[in-house]
Order: structure tokens, then C-alpha cells, then sequence
């Protein structure tokens, strides 16, 4: 199954901008391997798009990183697109 998947906004509070890229492909990472490991979520097997999501919170430990950021990040959008959120 091919799967295209494009975020066109993220809004994320309170990081510095210098991050963004690095959020951004860990985000990317972590989501490609989510999709393969865990599966598709049914919400999202049939095509379509979600317009938007809001995918809450994450809490972060200190010192975490872009990357550890970026995988929160993922986590929490593949559990909503798993539990229908989108």
C-alpha cells in the first residue's frame, strides 16, 4: 500500500525556530517507521484527507532534544490518526 502523507502546518509552542528542521525530520522518521511497524490506522486506509487534527499534548523531559521532540510529536499524530482523531 502506498501511502502519501503530507503536513502542511505544525504548530508547535515554545521551540526555537533553529529547531524546526530538525523537529521536522524526526517527525518524519518516526511516523515512516510508526506506519510500517504498527500498521495503517483504518481511519486513514481508505484514502481521503484529514483537514485538520489536534493530536493534544505532549510532555516533554527536560533536555530532550529536537529529535526526542520530533518523535512525541509523531507518536501522538499516529495515536490520533489510530483512534480516529483526524
Amino acid at each position: 500500500m502506498k501511502l502519501d502523507v503530507s503536513i502542511e502546518e505544525l504548530v508547535l509552542h515554545g521551540f526555537p525556530a533553529a529547531d524546526r528542521y530538525r523537529i521536522s525530520e524526526a517527525l518524519q522518521h518516526e511516523l515512516a517507521r510508526l506506519l510500517t511497524s504498527e500498521g495503517t490506522p483504518p481511519s486513514v486506509r481508505n484514502g481521503g484527507s484529514i483537514q485538520s487534527m489536534n493530536a493534544g499534548s505532549i510532555r516533554l523531559a527536560a533536555g530532550g532534544g529536537p529529535r526526542k521532540v520530533g518523535a512525541q510529536v509523531a507518536r501522538a499524530v499516529y495515536g490520533g490518526l489510530k483512534n480516529g482523531l483526524g
